[in-house]
């Protein structure tokens, strides 16, 4: 039932709010430039901040990355906790969504109701902490603000296992192979 929801309300280019495989998240379709302008305007970010973007199989990642480095394969299946890589050539996805050096943030997302919405919408999904710019990152649906509560298309209607919810690592990649670390 929550699931069928949850897709509907990206199909009509809503905002979901929604437990990740890590914190409360803000949601959308990520193929939607109408629904990422949503999204943007609900969290009040500046229009040069990028949001990441959620797979449910690393091989669909030839899908929106022109070309993977190697490297990537490597930390994708070494990675212990959920790890966020920003790639280089961003293809198929709505300007809005790609960094301005053309890059994009993805997650590969391996189970759950995350994983299950991502099949049911046969489409990568915006994620963002649910919370507004500038503000601490919710760890429960309690700490979740009114403005966003009251803003968003749907609310999945699930808690987080993990009480110890916190955000994925990031690192972005060069074509060269080359890392940086974003966030531990």
């Amino acid at each position: 039932m929550e699931l069928e929801k949850a897709v509907e309300a990206l199909k009509e280019e809503g905002v979901i709010l929604y437990p990740t495989d890590t914190i409360w998240g803000l949601g959308c379709d990520a193929t939607s430039e109408k629904a990422i302008e949503k999204l943007a305007n609900l969290k009040g970010r500046n229009k040069n901040q990028r949001f990441i973007i959620l797979l449910e199989d690393d091989r669909k990642l030839n899908k929106y990355v022109k070309e993977i480095p190697e490297v990537a394969w490597d930390l994708l299946d070494y990675a212990d906790k959920p790890l966020t890589i920003i790639y280089p050539n961003a293809i198929n996805l709505p300007r809005n969504l790609i960094a301005e050096d053309g890059s994009i943030a993805i997650r590969i997302v391996k189970d759950g109701f995350v994983n299950q919405l991502i099949k049911k919408i046969n489409k990568p999904l915006v994620s963002t902490s649910a919370n507004l710019t500038g503000e601490p990152s919710p760890k429960s649906r309690e700490e979740i603000s009114k403005k966003i509560i009251n803003n968003v298309k749907h609310i999945v209607n699930l808690q987080i296992k993990n009480k110890n919810a916190k955000a994925s690592s990031i690192v972005k990649l060069q074509i060269s192979g080359e890392i940086e670390i974003i966030r531990k």
